[in-house]
């Protein structure tokens, strides 16, 4: 029997039913899409999650400290008489060493800063090298003094301008053989010393060089 629809008051016809049963259809279809549509964004959004979770925080982790022994008798293999490897404690933290042209003379490098300290020292052995090169890495700045450290007299000097010399405001330096060695930074006299008698029998050693 057909069906009665109260708002028309009357038996549906079948074209009314058809019509009807294909309107039921589509919202069906439509509210099944919009589900559909609804649960693909909340993966989305959870992979989303999952993946940021899964990317490491903090920082970066720490390049290793250059192995300055190892890369000193490198260089003293190929020069043939001794390199710079300073013997420091484990206060101190080396976060440079390479050979570089330092005031247009070769010289091996190393960056260094103390525990507990600010400022940085770096211990450089200019090769082949004489007072003029210390001239001109320290802009022109002459020693008016010398100090007794460990045995080996260094001059010093205290240039007037740190900031026209990289912040250099404090230095060592003494010839050694052939070579030059320099010491010099922005951290204190004294941690300076220490750095300087770090050297003290590489520096006898070179002295000894024809």
């Amino acid at each position: 029997m057909a069906r009665v629809v109260a708002h028309l008051g009357r038996p549906e016809t079948p074209q009314e039913t058809a019509d009807r049963k294909a309107e039921s259809s589509r919202r069906y279809r439509s509210s099944k899409t919009f589900r559909n549509l609804i649960a693909a964004l909340l993966v989305t959004v959870a992979l989303v999650f999952v993946v940021i979770a899964a990317v490491p925080r903090g920082e970066p982790a720490p390049r290793p400290a250059p192995d300055v022994p190892a890369l000193a008798a490198d260089i003293e293999a190929d020069l043939g008489r001794p390199v710079l490897s300073p013997a420091l404690g484990d206060d101190w933290r080396v976060n440079q060493a390479t050979t570089e042209g330092v005031g247009g003379t070769e010289a091996w490098t190393m960056v260094y800063v103390r525990s507990g300290e600010s400022g940085f020292l770096r211990i450089a052995q200019g090769f082949d090298a004489d007072e003029a090169w210390v001239g001109q890495v320290l802009d022109g700045t002459r020693s008016t003094e010398t100090v007794d450290i460990d045995g080996i007299t260094w001059n010093v000097y205290r240039p007037a301008n740190p900031s026209g010399t990289g912040n250099i405001d404090y230095a060592l330096a003494t010839p050694a053989g052939p070579d030059y060695v320099l010491v010099y930074g922005d951290a204190s006299p004294e941690t300076a010393a220490l750095a300087a008698a770090s050297v003290t029998t590489q520096i006898e050693q070179l002295r000894e060089v024809p």
